[in-house]
C-alpha cells in the first residue's frame, strides 16, 4: 500500500475532482486512463506526453509496470520513478488500473464495492476512497505517541 503523503492525498483527491469535473478520461489512452491521469497530476506531464513516452515500450500499465526498471533512463520508468517517490508502490499503480486493491474497495459501502475499471465514476469513487484511507492513515502516525512521550506508572 502507498506511503500516506499529503502530497499523493491531495493528488488523488484532485485527479478525482478533475475526473468528476470532465477531465479527459479513455481507459485504453496511457496519458488519459487511471493511471494516466494520476501521473498528469503528479507529474505535470500532460496525457499525450506520457502517453507518448508509454509507446517506446509495448503494454499497457500493468505491462510498463511490470518492466520497469528504476536505473532506465527511458521516459516511462522516470515518469513511474517519479510516482514511485510520491509514495505509490508498483503494486498501486497495477491496482488502480483494474480498481482492485482490497484495502480500499473496503473503504467503500458493501453494495458500491463492484467498481468496472473503465467507467470514470468509478474511478472517481476509488480515488477518494484511497484518498480517505490515507488520510487516516496519515493521521494516524502523526497522533500516535511515541515512547518517550508515555508516561509509566
Amino acid at each position: 500500500m502507498a506511503r500516506p503523503t499529503p502530497e499523493l492525498i491531495d493528488a488523488l483527491r484532485k485527479t478525482a475532482n478533475n475526473l468528476k469535473n470532465g477531465a479527459p478520461y479513455q481507459w485504453g489512452h496511457m496519458g488519459g486512463c487511471n493511471c494516466g491521469n494520476l501521473a498528469q497530476e503528479l507529474t505535470k506531464l500532460t496525457k499525450d506526453q506520457i502517453h507518448r513516452y508509454a509507446m517506446q515500450r509495448y503494454g499497457d500499465w500493468n505491462e510498463q509496470v511490470e518492466d520497469y526498471c528504476s536505473t532506465s533512463q527511458m521516459p516511462i520508468d522516470l515518469l513511474i520513478s517519479e510516482m514511485l517517490g510520491a509514495g505509490l508502490t508498483l503494486e498501486d499503480l497495477k491496482h488502480l488500473e483494474r480498481l482492485d486493491d482490497r484495502q480500499i474497495l473496503a473503504q467503500l459501502p458493501p453494495e458500491k464495492r463492484y467498481l468496472k475499471h473503465n467507467v470514470r465514476d468509478d474511478v472517481v469513487s476509488y480515488m477518494n476512497a484511497w484518498a480517505n484511507l490515507l488520510e487516516e492513515q496519515l493521521l494516524a502516525k502523526i497522533t500516535l505517541p511515541t515512547m518517550h512521550q508515555i508516561e509509566f506508572a
